[in-house]
């Protein structure tokens, strides 16, 4: 352990006692994040998906991290338990991803946040992935808005999924000339970006891909980036 490492525990070992805190995953106490539950947020390897939904064009999607276990824990606290102090922590992978779809789109690519509902802005009291986007370094200007109210997706099947979202969203302007990586948490099974991109497009922009923090494994086929495999399905999964 380095001079700075110990500082470093020294500080946090004092706070802890000022105010009590967990690991957001394991409850471990003292620490927002324990040793073990950070290292699960580690990048080791990048997702890469190809997301079609009907007639449209395929979206490349990279994501940072599967969304099981450890990194569920945390995102769900982050999202759910008001646990914004892990939003750091979360910011890292997704910034990687996000750099990763940047580089690939090339110039004169701006960021597309997927937007909160109003009733899940009211419930949090932040927009997770406008928080993420902040703490990551990047600009975070609101490029689309919840027009339509929707039910939670987590209780929905893929199509009810797409169903549920389609005409939820809208650009706040014209987007004409524009090019944009969207930009979400957690992808399940691409629904909601999918209708980000249509709202762009209606707007007269172009989506050149989208990154995301993690992914659902289960539904999704998957690709590693910098391995030369095919697909484990058929391109295009819903």
């Amino acid at each position: 352990m380095t001079v700075r490492d110990a500082l470093l525990d020294a500080v946090l070992d004092a706070l802890a006692v000022l105010m009590p805190v967990s690991c957001a995953s394991c409850q471990h106490p003292d620490r927002s994040l324990c040793a073990a539950c950070t290292g699960a947020l580690q990048t080791a390897e990048l997702f890469h998906q190809y997301l079609t939904v009907g007639a449209a064009p395929s979206i490349e999607v990279v994501s940072a991290l599967r969304y099981e276990e450890t990194v569920r824990r945390i995102i769900l606290s982050f999202k759910q338990n008001d646990r914004t102090d892990v939003a750091r922590a979360l910011a890292s992978p997704l910034a990687i991803a996000v750099r990763t779809m940047v580089a690939a789109a090339g110039d004169r690519v701006e960021l597309a946040p997927v937007p909160s509902s109003r009733a899940a802005y009211r419930r949090r009291g932040y927009d997770p992935v406008l928080v993420l986007l902040r703490r990551a370094g990047f600009a975070r200007g609101r490029v689309l808005t919840v027009v339509a109210n929707r039910a939670q997706q987590k209780k929905l099947g893929t199509l009810e999924r797409l169903a549920n979202v389609t005409g939820s969203m809208a650009a706040i302007s014209t987007l004409a000339g524009r090019r944009f990586v969207i930009v979400d948490d957690v992808m399940t099974t691409g629904a909601t970006i999918s209708e980000a991109a249509r709202a762009i497009t209606a707007a007269g922009g172009v989506v050149v891909g989208a990154a995301t923090l993690a992914f659902t494994p289960r539904l999704l086929p998957i690709r590693d980036i910098g391995r030369s495999e095919d697909y484990r399905g058929a391109k295009g999964a819903q």
